[in-house]
């Protein structure tokens, strides 16, 4: 049986089908690169002092110093949210006084802005924050109009691979691509900053939907081989591009509302690639719409100038790629086990706090020193380098020590920030930008650090429940940048702290490079760097070196291990890590043997449930079959054929005592007559004696099998 990208191999890795859908999908993403950060403009707060209204009968020289001034940066600048009592100065300017003269200006009353405020307009014509006067009392709602933009990024992330999963990539895309430029399109007409906010969140529901969905249908149309670029550079690079353009619109457009609708423009364009992107065939398999699949892949074909086979699936193929079942687990997988409690823990607070870092520096650009355009641009070309790097490093350098160098770069030179003299404020530029570059690299590079840390079996959940955690780092970054009212370095201390910490956090997780992906929890012994629950030492070392001996003999061997192959039954027993699907063992069964197999579409262990479901199976029964020795290691069965007399297990239990495997053994049987229920017999395997429950009789005779310690390929 051969899966998917086997079927597709005669497509080529590379040709001009999947060059066309590589850089499409990620011309796709660059209107998220402007949208979930052009609040950086929309809500910037420019210089401003309280408004003293014409019609006040003041002199030039009170009305010049009806504001008192506070310090900022070695200079005298107006404070922004208090003024001199208004009925005084008048009286004193009716009065003939002269200010600081006559009259000490630290001994008058103050009062609030009760006439608004007076807003600059060097840099910014109108933002949100000019226009419905988010200052001083009101300060804190700009920053939360981001958060809450990041609450609908939150949302959108719950339920966009539900919404992928059911609707179909290609539909889920352009619906929510349609639905942030909507929406953000919408935001232009906004009365109120109410109103505002709650498209912005929105907003954030569809930039999130479609940015999984496009990653997503690449992943799945494009070859192995490409895969990797298309989830580190292509997507990246181009969502790099779509923030490099916003400090260009804006710096020419100033208006928020006009700068909005321009903005709105890229989106609109990209509705024109829903003629050239096609739908996931893979996703088209899975819903049983086989012959949509064959026409997007022949049209591939036809577009890489390839003659495609006659017969792209076989009967059989097409009933396999349809029906694979996962077996379920739950998030409490994630904290049952030290080992997995441990990752997941660490996991949530690396995301977190890059999330944190990367956010805020990106949110904080305004209040660099320099051309705010300027510092915003540099911001986002950074990270051109930064991903480009990161993709490097993961392609040859161990995974833990290059996230830590990341991420220690990027705190350090933060915490540098500081230390820089105001006149140097270039140097202090640059060293934000280095740190933005850090946690850029640190960034792109965990997505695939998490997801090689899981075993295959919580894989999604686990990046799932660390991406949940960068989306709460993401709401509470536009706070950090807030901290910025009230001591300009204490945004760059908290960040910097953070990720060092976070970078000596790193160094405690296990290394994957070059580590096999684990499948199974009991598996993530194989990851270096794992403590096992219960380990116990020996002599100042763990008591592990039985383990790599087996697992060193299993490096020379490889392909599934045939217990019993004789008439219609098929048995494989095997290590947990060693265990194969059905399709390999087809393969290399001899030609005239291969007809006279039949098997279990590749998942004994969903059959198994299925039998005890319908209580069918005794309540002991074993569905995951294993051993205990210590070490995390178990033998499995994972194949019985229907139509089958059944399975004697006295024989494979005996051979186990025989190689001295001594620990308690649980067997399971699981066969299908025709046209009855599946039954489950289990025999249970003790130290001592053989205890076989609800076994048949007439077991069948003659029993055949090849099994050692240490498997060896029968073939």
């Amino acid at each position: 049986m051969r899966d998917y990208d086997e079927v597709t191999a005669f497509l080529g890795e590379w040709g001009p089908f999947q060059r066309l859908i590589f850089f499409l999908l990620s011309a796709s993403i660059i209107p998220n690169g402007f949208n979930g950060l052009s609040s950086v403009f929309f809500t910037a707060t420019p210089e401003h002092h309280c408004r003293v209204p014409d019609t006040a009968n003041l002199s030039s020289a009170w009305r010049n110093h009806s504001v008192p001034v506070r310090l900022q940066d070695g200079r005298e600048v107006p404070q922004s949210c208090r003024r001199y009592r208004l009925a005084t100065i008048v009286n004193f300017s009716a009065l003939g006084l002269e200010p600081g003269r006559d009259v000490d200006l630290e001994q008058l009353e103050q009062e609030g802005c009760l006439d608004g405020w007076e807003f600059s307009q060097d840099i910014y014509l109108s933002t949100i924050v000019t226009e419905w006067n988010l200052v001083c009392k009101d300060d804190w709602k700009a920053p939360l109009t981001i958060s809450l933009f990041f609450v609908g990024v939150l949302m959108g992330s719950f339920i966009s691979g539900q919404l992928s999963d059911r609707f179909g990539r290609k539909n889920v895309l352009f619906v929510t691509m349609g639905m942030q430029t909507g929406f953000s399109f919408l935001q232009i007409f906004s009365k109120n900053f109410e109103m505002f906010t709650v498209l912005f969140f929105l907003v954030g529901m569809g930039q999130i939907s479609n940015y999984v969905a496009a990653f997503v249908l690449g992943t799945e149309i494009l070859g192995k081989s490409v895969r990797i670029i298309f989830s580190t550079l292509g997507v990246c690079i181009f969502y790099a591009f779509g923030y490099m353009l916003l400090p260009l619109f804006a710096y020419f457009i100033r208006d928020w509302r006009m700068l909005l609708l321009a903005l709105t423009v890229p989106g609109v364009l990209c509705a024109a690639l829903w003629w050239f992107i096609p739908e996931s065939p893979r996703w088209l398999i899975s819903q049983g719409r086989f012959q949509e699949a064959e026409v997007i892949i022949r049209r591939a074909a036809k577009t890489n100038g390839i003659i495609a086979p006659s017969t792209i699936f076989d009967s059989s193929e097409l009933q396999d790629l349809s029906s694979k079942k996962q077996q379920s687990h739950s998030i409490l997988d994630l904290v049952r086990t030290r080992n997995i409690r441990m990752i997941t823990v660490m996991s949530i607070i690396l995301w977190l706090t890059i999330s944190v870092g990367y956010f805020g520096l990106s949110l904080d650009t305004p209040n660099l020193h320099g051309d705010v355009y300027l510092n915003c641009f540099l911001s986002a070309v950074v990270e051109v380098p930064a991903y480009v790097l990161a993709w490097l490093l993961l392609r040859h350098l161990p995974r833990r020590y290059s996230m830590a160098t990341a991420l220690f770069l990027g705190g350090s030179v933060l915490l540098f920030v500081q230390l820089v003299p105001p006149e140097l404020y270039y140097l202090a530029t640059v060293l934000v930008m280095v740190g933005k570059f850090g946690v850029t690299a640190a960034f792109s590079m965990v997505y695939v650090y998490t997801a090689e840390l899981y075993p295959t079996v919580v894989r999604n959940m686990g990046v799932g429940v660390s991406s949940t955690a960068s989306r709460l780092g993401s709401i509470l970054s536009p706070y950090f940048v807030y901290l910025g009212a009230y001591d300009r370095f204490l945004p760059y201390i908290l960040m910097g702290s953070l990720t060092i910490l976070t970078a000596i956090l790193t160094l405690f997780l296990p290394e994957t490079f070059g580590t096999p992906l684990p499948d199974t929890i009991d598996q993530m012994l194989r990851v270096k760097g794992l403590t096992l629950v219960g380990e116990k030492k020996v002599g100042g070392s763990p008591k592990v070196r039985r383990y790599e001996k087996e697992r060193e003999c299993r490096k020379e061997s490889e392909g599934p291990y045939l217990v019993h192959w004789a008439d219609r039954i098929l048995v494989i027993v095997g290590f947990d890590d060693q265990a194969r699907e059905f399709d390999l063992i087809s393969q290399r069964l001899p030609a005239n043997g291969r007809e006279n197999v039949s098997y279990l579409r590749g998942a004994s262990e969903d059959e198994c449930d299925d039998a005890s479901s319908m209580g069918l199976a005794q309540s002991k029964t074993s569905v995951n079959v294993s051993y205990d020795d210590g070490l995390g290691q178990g033998v499995r069965v994972t194949c019985l054929s229907p139509q089958s007399p059944w399975l004697s297990l006295v024989p494979v239990c005996s051979l186990l005592k025989e190689n001295n495997i001594k620990s308690p053994v649980r067997l399971m049987a699981l066969q299908q007559h025709q046209g009855s229920h599946p039954t489950a017999a289990e025999l249970s395997c003790g130290t001592s004696e053989l205890s076989p429950h609800d076994s048949p009789s007439g077991m069948l005779s003659g029993f055949s099998y090849l099994l050692t310690y240490c498997p060896v390929n029968p073939w």
